[in-house]
């Protein structure tokens, strides 16, 4: 596979700050034209890959432009602060929500109440959390089960050796809608270091596709963000998780963002 495209420092802090529609048009086809060429290079067809722009952090202004740009589903990852966002928007009736981050279990009635997808299921009590407060909405809601792939003590997800066991359990939560696998990649500069979490993912939904129980799709893999989701893309990304490529840099370090340690509602760059 093409080495030669960007790793996370490459390319942080080197966003403007989009403050106008014509800003997010303009982001919106640059990240689109890179996920294009990105799709080349491995002769993938680029309507294979959906682009979720991640607003955290980003004020309600910030992403009414962007709605008015094209945006119809954005990628939050603190729940309470993504909540807010929904209430106050909720005259734009097609616009819908990703929850990217780790979630507890006393958020997942906030989730059941307004997201259209969760990211990082990795626990059983979420999912019979979520579940729950689902079936009391009269919701279903696709999730995508987060995979560790880097070995972080920091970072949220499951070891892959336990994803078949956990996957196996699924089925028990009807209101979940199992769609795929998700990763954060190691955070490097060394594009092969990135690398080869985005090919572990994809290899190990190769596997669990081999023996997943009925109704429980593994079609997509939820891998990549503004630093280095043309290596996700080379190695078989489906969605790829955009912020400051779309939205500009954040106004912290992504030092800020990246965990030290698992704390409560962990943010990630994107």
């Amino acid at each position: 596979m093409p080495v030669s495209t960007p790793t996370h420092h490459d390319r942080h802090g080197h966003y403007p700050q989009a403050s106008s529609v014509a800003d997010f048009e303009h982001n919106l086809v640059a990240v689109r034209a890179r996920i294009a060429t990105a799709c080349r290079r491995v002769g993938r067809d680029p309507s294979e890959v959906r682009l979720l722009p991640v607003s955290k952090t980003k004020p309600e202004a910030c992403l009414r432009l962007a709605y008015a740009a094209g945006c119809r589903l954005f990628g939050e990852n603190k729940v309470q602060e993504a909540f807010g966002k929904w209430e106050a928007m909720q005259d734009l009736t097609d616009l819908h929500w990703s929850v990217i981050g780790h979630l507890q279990t006393n958020k997942a009635k906030l989730v059941a109440r307004f997201a259209r997808e969760f990211q990082a299921l990795d626990s059983l009590r979420v999912a019979e959390a979520l579940d729950q407060r689902l079936q009391a909405e009269g919701r279903a809601l696709d999730v995508f089960v987060q995979i560790n792939t880097s070995g972080e003590a920091s970072k949220y997800g499951l070891a892959p050796e336990d994803a078949s066991t956990f996957i196996r359990q699924l089925p028990a939560f009807s209101a979940l809608r199992v769609r795929g696998l998700m990763t954060l990649a190691l955070f490097s500069a060394e594009a092969e270091r990135v690398r080869r979490c985005f090919v572990l993912l994809r290899d190990l939904r190769e596997r669990l596709r081999q023996n997943a129980p009925s109704g429980i799709a593994l079609d997509e893999l939820s891998m990549g963000m503004s630093g280095d989701f043309e290596i996700a893309i080379e190695e078989g990304a489906t969605v790829v998780r955009v912020g400051q490529a779309i939205f500009g840099a954040r106004l912290l370090s992504d030092s800020h963002y990246w965990p030290a340690t698992s704390s409560t509602d962990a943010a990630q760059p994107s």
